[in-house]
């Protein structure tokens, strides 16, 4: 097996050329939920499945793209490869984490945060691992000495809001107390340097347009050794290869030694994305995605924000508008999120916002709703407009709020209805989580 043939490439990528290697069929605002792939990754795991299926892979031959894919993310993140640890999930490194604090330790999180970065350290209250949590805006005002670790998201995955990771850091300085940050909803469109925190997770299958099954942990190189690598495996030896069978025990000495054995054709695909991205650069990355996303709120009536994550309050017919114009989203914490990436284009920020506004729910600011209704009325005025006229819903106004009705709960146990998802009335989309 080989990874693509430009694999060792630096060569600067401009965003136009990035942008070209996206083949959507829809307009795609959904980074956040998954990442779309790349022509280049597509292409790849083709090639791999083909030798798969052909009986011709050698499972040594996956040792490539892993290798590719660690060190363009080390490069996005701004650390040495041998900080760096694979995985295939966030929670997997949260867990080695949480199970290696000191019992009776405080766990400093934000209220409302994503669960992979919350749940390992709930389970440990057996231990006596106390979870407290604060509001993202005062969660470093919120650390104090006995704070033994902050878990927080630098990105929060329901609205987008952006930790202050300046006054974390210095926070994390001043008292001690450790950090691990979730960049899952961050790198591959903000900025952010690993090297300042003890420990870093990042799941690859959102901002890094990589399939599920491909996760990264950055740990300061000074606490290697200060982490039991419970889940030790074949792979977390010095050469894996030869740390198949038997003792004794002969781990890595870096972060390598916190590998988990690979899924093999997710990190084929994921090695060209990285690289992609590598290629087109952090900042380049970060003012396109964030560029895009203030198109979008000014053209809907908003202040500019920090996030390439836009959450909306909207009415029960958001989704219907969106799904008749082809635009692809999600509902989140009862709220429309979209967001912008590499993948996204000034013309589908635009169609977005010449969509949405006449939707937006009364729950946003008077100023907001005045300029989304005169947006919306402009855009309905458009001759030969086509849209198909809003049905009355009057009668089904249980589920337009925000609370599950009874038939919706029996539908989804779990609370999650995608886009274009009748509740069993039949005759809405509903938004709910």
């Amino acid at each position: 097996m080989t990874i693509d043939a430009d694999a060792q490439d630096a060569s600067p990528v401009t965003l136009a050329t990035a942008r070209a290697e996206f083949d959507a069929d829809v307009t795609y605002l959904d980074t956040a939920a998954f990442g779309l792939p790349p022509r280049r990754s597509w292409a790849a795991l083709q090639q791999a499945l083909a030798q798969w299926r052909a009986g011709t892979a050698q499972a040594v031959a996956y040792d490539l793209p892993l290798a590719a894919a660690r060190s363009a993310y080390a490069q996005l993140v701004g650390v040495d490869p041998s900080a760096v640890a694979v995985g295939s999930q966030v929670s997997v490194f949260a867990g080695l984490i949480a199970a290696n604090l000191p019992a009776g330790s405080e766990v400093l999180t934000a209220t409302g945060d994503f669960t992979s970065i919350l749940f390992p350290f709930y389970a440990q209250s057996g231990r006596g691992i106390r979870v407290r949590e604060a509001p993202l805006d005062r969660i470093a005002d919120c650390v104090t000495s006995r704070t033994t670790l902050v878990a927080v998201s630098a990105v929060q995955s329901a609205d987008g809001r952006v930790a202050d990771l300046d006054a974390l850091h210095a926070a994390s300085r001043a008292t001690g107390a450790r950090v691990l940050l979730d960049t899952t909803q961050a790198v591959g469109w903000l900025p952010v340097d690993a090297s300042r925190f003890a420990y870093t997770a990042c799941g690859g299958y959102k901002w890094l347009l990589s399939p599920r099954g491909t996760a990264y942990f950055t740990v300061n190189p000074t606490l290697i050794d200060d982490l039991t690598p419970h889940y030790a495996g074949w792979y977390a030896g010095d050469d894996p290869w030869s740390s198949i069978y038997g003792g004794p025990l002969r781990l890595a000495s870096d972060a390598r030694r916190f590998d988990v054995s690979p899924a093999w054709h997710a990190w084929v695909a994921a090695a060209p994305a990285l690289r992609l991205l590598a290629q087109v650069g952090t900042q380049s990355l970060h003012r396109h995605a964030l560029g895009l996303a203030n198109r979008f709120r000014a053209g809907i009536g908003l202040e500019p924000g920090d996030s390439a994550i836009v959450s909306l309050a909207t009415d029960g017919t958001a989704a219907e508008a969106m799904n008749a114009a082809r635009i692809k989203g999600s509902a989140r914490a009862g709220r429309l999120r979209l967001s912008f990436h590499v993948s996204t284009s000034e013309q589908d920020a635009d169609l977005a916002a010449d969509v949405l506004p006449r939707h937006i729910a009364s729950t946003h600011p008077p100023a907001l709703r005045r300029s989304a209704q005169r947006r919306g009325r402009r855009a309905q005025a458009q001759p030969g407009d086509e849209r198909p006229a809003r049905p009355d819903h009057a009668a089904e106004s249980a589920c337009h709020d925000q609370q599950r009705c009874a038939l919706q709960q029996q539908a989804a146990p779990n609370g999650i209805w995608h886009l274009g998802e009748p509740c069993q009335r039949g005759r809405m989309m509903t938004w709910n989580r």
